[in-house]
């Protein structure tokens, strides 16, 4: 736990899911990550608890250590101080598929109440309503990684009961990390409510979701950012807050 002493008392709901995010990672982790407030939150845990974590990205950075946040998985950063740079089946073969990776990082248009995960078709795939841009890799880390983390924001149209289509697996989803609670499966499956942010009820996480949400019998407590956290993100990880402000 977080000594409230140094509890930040100044945060965005983008940097409490970073910093939550973050605390997922342990010191040695292998994690698979793709851009965006993922990416974010691996760097945070790296400067702060987890120094010893590997990163690897799909575009084949094994070991990465970027000077910088990139805004892209093509951008040249993610090679600063790389153990190694392979080709993408090289990282899928040796790494992921080999049971090498403890967490995968991933998001989608769509999760549903079991974690399925769509980057496909929004509505019938035959004519949809808008076509996406596929699985790329995700569908593989959904099935190897040991353990998979969805960060993504609420909405009740991305959070359907449903989704139209099963892109990627979410049989390995352990947590789903949102901008107003925290959903992990239950005995069944089922992406079930086990802690609330300060400051949000239960009926507006329900309204945000497509299905009738089930609440965990007691609902943990979420600590706020560390000043450190947020000092990092701010100053150093994402000063221009493109992806926490």
């Amino acid at each position: 736990m977080i000594d409230a002493a140094q509890t930040a008392t100044d945060y965005t709901r983008n940097e409490l899911m970073c910093a939550l995010a973050a605390r997922e990672i342990g010191d040695g982790d292998v994690v698979f990550v793709g851009i965006g407030l993922p990416n974010l939150a691996c760097n945070l845990a790296r400067a702060t608890h987890a120094p010893n974590m590997t990163l690897i990205y799909e575009s084949g950075a094994v070991g990465a250590v970027p000077d910088r946040v990139p805004p892209s998985i093509g951008d040249p950063a993610l090679v600063t101080g790389s153990l190694m740079v392979a080709p993408m089946a090289d990282v899928f073969q040796s790494f992921l598929q080999n049971g090498k990776i403890q967490i995968g990082f991933l998001g989608g248009a769509q999760v549903d109440k079991r974690g399925n995960i769509n980057t496909t078709a929004v509505g019938p795939y035959g004519a949809p309503k808008v076509r996406l841009p596929g699985s790329g890799g995700a569908c593989e880390i959904a099935q190897h990684a040991r353990r998979v983390l969805i960060v993504a924001k609420l909405d009740k149209r991305a959070f359907p009961e449903k989704v139209d289509f099963v892109t990627s697996n979410g049989g390995r989803v352990k947590k789903i990390i949102t901008n107003m609670c925290v959903l992990e499966p239950d005995d069944t499956g089922e992406m079930t409510l086990t802690a609330l942010y300060p400051g949000v009820t239960f009926e507006q996480v329900q309204d945000n979701v497509g299905w009738a949400l089930k609440k965990a019998p007691r609902l943990s407590e979420v600590a706020p950012p560390s000043r450190k956290e947020i000092d990092l993100l701010r100053t150093k990880l994402d000063p221009k807050r493109l992806h926490t402000k």
